[in-house]
């Protein structure tokens, strides 16, 4: 093996065996995991200096998880790295691995050649580009040890360069889920026609012991009979499945009543009112919903002096679809409330602005046909938001107060505090206590950002993470390494998390059709 100088020695404590592989890592695995350093047990991992300098770059950014991740990636190294000998010649770690800092001479000296850099340079000529430089530093790895080399990244763009100058490249795995077939929504359970009489009944049902193998702890089952009749059950462990724990309907403060319009909506509304439950995930497509449920079931269970929480919290990661408007204006809820949309059309629905009419006379003036067909929203036995007095003596608007100024009547539960926006840039730190945390679009975020924000529900609190695998913005995540999936996946059969998953629209019929078919 050629004698290099101190620039590139880091190397020499590489292991070469034939079961080693030698990683390259990018500057993005250890961003989104900095523990990822100690994942690739006894093989030899290799960082280029060129991740160092974007490192440095990015761990100014204060308020984001990127510039966390960055000191955090810059104190480990720093431990692991304690001096310039141990930077030069790499360093065993306790998994048996070995870990190096690359600095590739050929970059250093222009006029130095071999075949992997001529091919480079032919492919990919641009070698100011971080990434181009990264690729190259892998291919001096490549070109002077016998291990094979792999270039770890979570950029799919660098994984086709890195292939196309012939070096292998692949997605970082540890933090992703199984791939699994099409997982289906519930499960089904075959029964007589006399247990299932018997379920209705006692509302308690001991399944065989081949059937309660299959399932997990507060996972949600149908019970079918062979003449076809059904009814959904919740699995308890210990082979028994019990009746779901659900109201008629649920109702905000003021608002309308709400009830589950299809069979996977009631196991959603079961899980949402248990207070056993502290964390509950839910998978579901555009409309089927999941945003609708989760605050009328939170404002449901907030609004007497006999609440288990003090009010609901709602939150969505900042990432925009396509490219975004640059900064905005204003107050937090200002800032937040372009992301917060979806929830404000939501409490739009439960709380009306226009009060209904006098059920004496809208009783007259409705057919009966029409009440059957009534979107399960029964105006009729609403009750009706009072005005208040405007600072004029005069009547203003609903839950008013500004001089006439019409104020919606859910924008009182914001300015009293029931109903709380908060900013994921800035949580981490708090304690949250005796809330109904519903975190939107999950899908968005890493394993790490949903392992920052589930740490924060104190005692008393629930948090409820909805979204959508198939919709994802963020660059590095996809349908499997998502925090969503992967804390339903790492969760899975704990007595305190439930997971849901909803598939019908209930939207409209063109937005089922459109996300079934676009």
């Amino acid at each position: 093996m050629e004698n290099l100088r101190g620039a590139h020695a880091p190397t020499s404590r590489m292991r070469v065996t034939a079961k080693v592989k030698t990683f390259v890592l990018d500057t993005n695995v250890l961003l989104h995991d900095p523990q990822s350093i100690f994942k690739f047990e006894d093989n030899n991992l290799a960082i280029p200096v060129e991740v160092l300098e974007e490192l440095d770059s990015i761990k100014g950014e204060q308020s984001t998880e990127r510039g966390r991740s960055a000191r955090r990636v810059h104190r480990i190294l720093q431990e692991l790295l304690p001096d310039s000998r141990s930077m030069h010649e790499g360093v065993e770690l306790a998994n048996g691995g070995t870990l190096s800092i690359i600095i590739n001479p050929y970059l250093l000296d222009t006029g130095r050649r071999s075949p992997a850099m001529d091919r480079l340079r032919a492919i990919l000529p641009d070698l100011t580009k971080k990434d181009n430089r990264i690729i190259a530093s892998a291919l001096f790895v490549q070109e002077r040890f016998p291990p094979p080399t792999i270039l770890v990244t979570k950029d799919v763009n660098v994984q086709l360069k890195a292939r196309a100058v012939g070096l292998e490249s692949e997605d970082y795995l540890n933090d992703k889920v199984p791939e699994t077939d099409e997982e289906a929504s519930y499960a089904e359970v075959s029964v007589n026609v006399y247990e299932l009489q018997r379920f209705c009944s006692e509302g308690l049902f001991e399944v065989e012991a081949e059937a309660a193998k299959r399932l997990s702890l507060n996972e949600y089952v149908l019970l079918r009979s062979d003449e076809g009749k059904t009814m959904p059950a919740r699995y308890y462990g210990d082979a028994l499945v019990r009746r779901l724990k659900i109201p008629d309907f649920v109702k905000a403060p003021g608002g309308i009543p709400v009830r589950a319009r299809n069979l996977e909506q009631q196991f959603f509304m079961d899980a949402l009112l248990d207070d056993s439950i502290h964390l509950l995930t839910c998978f579901g497509k555009a409309g089927t919903g999941k945003t609708l449920l989760s605050v009328a079931c939170a404002l449901h269970q907030t609004h007497d002096d006999h609440s288990h929480y003090d009010g609901v919290s709602i939150s969505r990661p900042v990432i925009a679809l396509g490219k975004d408007i640059g900064f905005l204006p204003g107050t937090l809820e200002e800032k937040m409330k372009p992301w917060l949309q979806p929830y404000h059309d939501a409490l739009e629905v439960l709380i009306p602005s226009k009060p209904p009419k006098d059920p004496q006379f809208a009783s007259k003036k409705v057919s009966k046909k029409k009440h059957k067909n009534r979107d399960d929203q029964l105006y009729a036995t609403m009750t009706p938001p009072q005005p208040v007095q405007n600072g004029h003596g005069g009547h203003g608007g609903y839950g008013g107060g500004n001089g006439g100024a019409v104020v919606k009547p859910y924008e009182r539960l914001l300015k009293s505090g029931l109903v709380e926006i908060e900013a994921l840039a800035f949580i981490r730190g708090r304690s949250i206590a005796r809330r109904f945390f519903i975190l939107d679009e999950a899908q968005q975020l890493t394993p790490h950002e949903v392992k920052t924000v589930i740490t924060r529900i104190s005692e008393g609190s629930k948090i409820v993470l909805i979204g959508d695998p198939a919709q994802i913005d963020n660059p590095y995540v996809d349908a499997r390494s998502n925090g969503l999936v992967y804390c339903h996946n790492r969760m899975k059969g704990q007595a305190i998390h439930a997971h849901v998953k909803l598939m019908k629209g209930e939207r409209s019929k063109l937005a089922e059709l459109a996300a079934d078919l676009l």
